[in-house]
């Protein structure tokens, strides 16, 4: 399989773990939420060997840009519930403490003994994307998201609440 990874996910940083076929952590990493910490997990990643397509990735949330992003590049996304998290930590360890760099190697070894057992993110539409660009675009600009400007890209027909 090659290198998996793990990501903690949490609203000012993301903890970021890699884990190579033995289960062995080769990297580790605490990026930002933006851009440049995107830029830094996919630099991360190649220097350990892993591509888009062979590196899958498990993450505590569906529903994030850096989730978005991920997909976006070609990396086949694992969104795995917390409270499974919870019950693979308690695996390797019975403290119970949570550590957010631990969670992203529980998370990396998720993949590697179980991914069968885990869904896959499904694609997201054509017109999904454009909402998602328009999304981030307001985002990184500080701009407020406005439904009615996404209407047309991601619909066909009439906008009700532009009436």
């Amino acid at each position: 399989m090659g290198i998996t990874c793990g990501i903690d996910w949490a609203e000012s940083h993301h903890d970021v773990a890699l884990a190579d076929d033995t289960g062995h952590i080769v990297a580790r990493a605490r990026i930002d939420t933006g851009a440049t910490g995107f830029n830094d997990l996919l630099r991360m990643i190649a220097e350990h060997g892993g591509t888009p397509e062979g590196t899958p990735v498990a993450i505590e949330t569906d529903k994030n840009l850096l989730v978005v992003a991920l997909a976006e590049a070609g990396f086949t996304i694992y969104p795995i519930n917390p409270r499974a998290v919870a019950r693979y930590r308690e695996r390797h360890g019975q403290a119970g403490g949570k550590s957010d760099p631990g969670d992203a190697a529980v998370l990396a070894n998720v993949l590697r003994t179980d991914p069968d057992v885990h869904r896959v993110l499904p694609a997201v539409s054509e017109h999904g994307r454009a909402v998602l660009g328009r999304l981030w675009w307001c985002l990184q600009h500080g701009e407020a998201w406005d439904d009615r400007a996404a209407w047309p890209q991601a619909h066909d027909g009439p906008n009700p609440a532009a009436a």
